[in-house]
């Protein structure tokens, strides 16, 4: 004990600060206390006695510089918890998330008592639970072994035990064997927190522990508990305490270089590999590892991204490191193996930051490599000015070790990983929620997503952890892209990180918007209202700072993408100086229905620029009662781009039918002008979109959703949302069950009349009927209309309609296109209108009349139906071939056999 004592008196001296000198002075202090009260002779008491005396003074006088200082203060303030009453809903997924790699973590609820850990006599406590290792390390393992078999050629005298759990000199932890470099560098990196002090993160992580000595205690029976967080709680992970004994000097668990004998290192990652599923662990991160076994809240800063300010960064980081309120690791990325050598840095590895300084006007981390056998920083391509023995030099003789400078760490890592104390702050809340994966048609739109509604009285930071719970599907993966990986070395570093394979696992991400009503659901992504945002990541943890809107609620949008499994259970975490008001956030309109569908060959029309338009899938929206309404289109072709327009149906005149006959099902619009369109989405844009009208009144609209180009082919899901039950129902397709029957040119060798472009003709097309028969006509342009030689083109406008009665004042016109009675030229424009009828976008070529249901009796009194179409402008020439509108086709669709006539040309106007 008084070689331990003198020890933290060598450490006292070399502190950097009281607070950290305070610490020392204790430890030293009490185990001079207990050597006292063992000492044999009366004059080592006295000795003793005065060293704890005047240690004992000084610590006086360290705390009384130290008391009040904003560093004690931020370390001591109470670490918030969350108090919200959970949901039955909630409990569930917490108690569900206890199950993980066949074992059972409970929630935490007490800590165990001294009798858990109890001399266990002949029979000290085994672990059911197995742990699976790798082939390489199978193949090195030669038994599973106690502390006190591993140490048996030193004997086991309470000298000896108490070594297992008491480090001698400053800790210098590394890993060998054990793929877990993200695991070792964490606890490099929270070392200084391990440390024998009244804060110690140890004595709420590990139990048997010693408060008095304020080091872990050894365990009798062999039994160990942890307190660890993940899965939305703190939970109880039991161990023993065998550890994996290597046939050679090469080890499979962490180990002190400094104290080889402390193994209190190798069951805090024995504990955390349990829950990760095995010492064949697949990596990780560090922020995430440290999340686990502090429960402080990690944040991942990328180096690499434009945004970074390094002062800004490094202000913030070092004061944070200072205050105790920070612990600090980083992560490389893929570095070539020819820079691995030259630099002296290992590719996807994590390393520990164990301290900060500043010197000369620059700002130098102290750097830690895990590896036992590690390549450390050369400093080659430096970009500091430094004092040559600065750079690259270890700590005390420790070889794994080496300063380098922030310009370069920003160049090297691709990410700093800051874990922070919850102390700072005073407020948490957190909810658990679970999120089933939605279709893949609704990826890029916001429909399925979780959503809350924050709002802070205040514009203090808020900071919000998103915190994806572990489970086994996930590890199946790990370790299938592992061995994929493995399988195809290319001769990269010994150990794998997540960054190898965690992009198997999808990516996450937070945002904040603003609504309309505050705090209400967000149907997509909208850059417009969008306040704040995290980038979408491949780590289960992300955290998002902002600064609220004081006293309006915002949305928090939890987004995914490529998330592998059918679904997740997550927790969020509100960390705030003030309370908050947080809850689902409730749809902005309370009624809601989808349905899916699919542009195919036959139905993907493309925009209003081609002739097809029509085709693209319709659907008739009717409303009981007039409410506003919102429609969202996503489709699972990501780059896809799409479109919504709502408009008014098309109009069924009612002298079109019998008096018997039934009523008229919903209509296909077939012809459009810009007075029609109700809403419309953005140009086509990729993936999703959304369309919105304040207010519709009762009754029932088309809803129209087209791709860019015809035959741009992919899923799609609709949802419309009103305030009232909407009903939605496909249209069926164009000319669905129906015949196509053209109307044919008229006699050959018919003078066809010169069409002035200022001229109108009408030409004539006799239909036959058989029986009642629903039917409509459509003109389009001819796939070959082109003039011949000789022939000057000038664009035509044409109105197409249905007749009964050839046209004169006793005919009755049924049904014409466009809807507005005024021409249209070719590309579907009324000639009152002068723009498109989407912004940008051309219209379509071709009409089509409405449907119409005609009695063949109701015909023949009115001397017959006609198809009339008539032609304004056209082509000029000198005449001659068959009768018939050139560069135009017009067929007849009918639910039943229908005679059409040719061509006949009536007085023009």
């Amino acid at each position: 004990m008084e070689i331990q004592a003198l020890e933290h008196e060598r450490r006292m001296k070399a502190a950097r600060g009281d607070k950290e000198a305070l610490e020392h002075a204790i430890a030293a202090a009490e185990l001079y206390m207990k050597a006292a009260s063992a000492a044999k002779t009366a004059e080592d008491r006295r000795r003793l006695g005065r060293k704890c005396k005047e240690l004992i003074e000084l610590g006086e006088r360290l705390k009384a510089r130290t008391k009040g200082t904003t560093a004690d203060a931020a370390v001591r303030r109470p670490v918030p918890e969350s108090t919200r009453p959970l949901t039955t809903a909630e409990k569930t997924i917490i108690l569900k998330a206890s199950r993980l790699h066949g074992h059972v973590f409970p929630p935490w609820d007490s800590a165990p008592g001294p009798e858990t850990f109890s001399d266990a006599g002949d029979t000290p406590y085994t672990d059911p639970a197995s742990f699976s290792l790798s082939a390489e390390q199978q193949a090195m393992v030669a038994d599973w072994l106690r502390p006190t078999e591993l140490m048996s050629a030193a004997g086991e005298s309470d000298e000896v035990l108490d070594q297992l759990m008491t480090a001698r000199a400053e800790l210098d932890l590394a890993q060998d064997l054990a793929t877990d470099c993200s695991v070792v560098a964490s606890l490099c990196a929270a070392a200084r927190h391990f440390g024998p002090n009244q804060d110690s993160l140890l004595a709420p992580l590990m139990y048997p522990y010693d408060h008095k000595a304020m080091r872990p205690q050894l365990s009798r029976s062999g039994k160990y508990v942890f307190r660890m967080y993940f899965n939305g709680s703190w939970r109880r992970v039991t161990i023993d305490d065998r550890l994996p004994a290597s046939k050679t000097d090469r080890t499979l668990y962490v180990v002190d270089r400094r104290n080889p004998r402390l193994i209190w290192p190798a069951l805090v990652e024995k504990a955390y590999l349990k829950i990760r599923g095995g010492y064949d662990f697949p990596g990780s991160n560090s922020g995430t590892d440290l999340h686990a076994l502090t429960g402080w809240i990690p944040e991942q800063i990328f180096l690499q991204s434009d945004e970074i300010e390094l002062d800004e960064i490094w202000n913030k980081i070092k004061k944070a490191y200072d205050e105790r309120n920070a612990i600090l690791t980083l992560g490389t990325g893929n570095i070539l193996p020819e820079e691995e050598e030259a630099l002296g840095l290992v590719k996807e590895h994590d390393y520990a930051v164990v301290d900060l300084k500043e010197e000369d006007g620059s700002h130098l981390l102290l750097i830690k490599n895990p590896w036992i056998d590690s390549l450390v920083w050369t400093g080659v391509g430096s970009s500091a000015t430094l004092k040559a023995h600065t750079v690259g030099s270890t700590k005390d003789g420790a070889s794994n070790q080496f300063w380098m400078v922030f310009e370069d760490v920003l160049q090297h890592f691709d990410s700093l990983y800051v874990n922070w104390n919850p102390a700072l702050f005073s407020h948490r809340q957190d909810h658990h929620f679970r999120w089933e994966m939605p279709d893949k048609t609704e990826e890029l739109v916001f429909t399925h997503n979780p959503q809350y509604s924050v709002l802070s009285p205040s514009g203090q930071p808020v900071w919000i952890l998103l915190s994806r719970h572990w489970q086994d599907g996930e590890l199946d993966i790990l370790r299938q892209r592992r061995a994929e990986k493995e399988h195809a070395h290319d001769g990269g570093s010994r150990d794998s990180s997540l960054a190898i394979v965690s992009k198997q696992l999808g990516f996450t991400a937070l945002a904040i918007y603003a609504t309309s009503p505050p705090g209400t659901r967000v149907p997509l992504p909208d850059m417009s209202h969008r306040l704040h945002h995290h980038l979408l990541v491949d780590s289960p943890n992300i955290l998002l700072r902002y600064q609220p809107t004081p006293g309006v609620a915002q949305t928090l949008v939890v987004k995914q993408s490529e998330l592998p499994l059918p679904s997740y259970t997550f927790t969020l975490s509100f960390f705030s100086h003030q309370p908050l008001t947080v809850a689902p956030a409730p749809p902005p309109l309370p009624h809601s229905l989808s349905v899916r569908g699919a542009w195919t060959r036959r139905t993907a029309g493309g925009s209003p620029a081609h002739p097809t338009y029509y085709t693209n899938p319709q659907y008739s929206l009717t409303l009981p009662q007039p409410s506003p309404v919102t429609l969202v289109l996503s489709t699972s072709t990501h780059d896809l781009p799409i479109h919504i327009a709502l408009v008014f149906p098309p109009r069924t005149p009612s002298s079109s039918s019998s008096p018997s006959s039934p009523p008229s099902p919903q209509q296909r619009v077939t012809s459009l002008s810009g007075r029609d369109i109700l809403a419309a989405s953005p140009e086509y844009q990729h993936g999703g979109t959304a369309a919105s009208a304040p207010r519709l009144d009762a009754g029932t609209y088309n809803v129209i959703l087209s791709t860019f180009e015809p035959g741009q082919l992919g899923d799609y899901t609709l949802r419309v949302s009103a305030a009232v039950p909407p009903r939605l129902e496909p249209i069926p397709a164009d000319a669905a069950g129906m015949l196509r029957t053209p109307v044919p040119a008229g006699p050959q060798h018919t003078p066809c009349p010169i069409i002035i472009a200022s001229s109108t003709i009408r030409f004539l097309a006799p239909v036959t009927l058989v029986r009642q028969t629903r039917l409509s006509a459509i003109a389009t342009t001819s796939p070959s209309s082109t003039p011949g030689p000789g022939v000057v083109a000038t664009p035509p406008s044409i109105r197409l309609s249905l007749s009964l009665g050839r046209p004169g004042p006793h005919a009755t016109i049924l049904t014409t296109a466009p809807r507005s009675g005024d021409f249209a030229d070719l590309t579907g424009t009324p000639n009152t209108d002068t723009g498109t009828l989407f912004k940008g976008v051309p219209p379509a070529v071709g009409l089509r009349t409405g449907e119409v249901d005609v009695h063949p009796d109701t015909a023949r009194r009115a001397a017959g139906l006609w198809v009339v179409l008539e032609v304004r402008g056209g082509y000029s020439g000198d005449g001659g071939g068959s009768v018939g509108p050139e560069g135009v086709v017009v067929e007849v669709l009918s639910d039943g056999v229908v005679t059409v006539g040719g061509w006949e040309v009536a007085e023009g106007d």
